[in-house]
């Protein structure tokens, strides 16, 4: 697979999973260039999603962490 088709295949996995795990943030916020990068070296959209989906769930970690202190 190309890296463009990478990078549509982790954009639709994040608008499906929109509310999941911090999805979000790539649909809010990343580019394909951003998401080409955390893409890395994965060569199957499983990995790929994958590979995103870790720093989703880091972010998504810190957001839990930041709103728990807020009340």
């Amino acid at each position: 697979m190309t890296i463009k088709e990478l990078v549509e295949a982790v954009k639709t996995h994040a608008r499906q999973n929109y509310n999941t795990g911090g999805w979000d943030y790539v649909v809010e916020a990343y580019d394909d260039a951003d998401i080409a990068e955390e893409i890395g070296d994965a060569k199957t959209v499983a990995e790929a999603i994958k590979n995103v989906g870790e720093i989703c769930g880091i972010r998504n970690e810190q957001r839990e962490d930041a709103q728990a202190e807020a009340w």
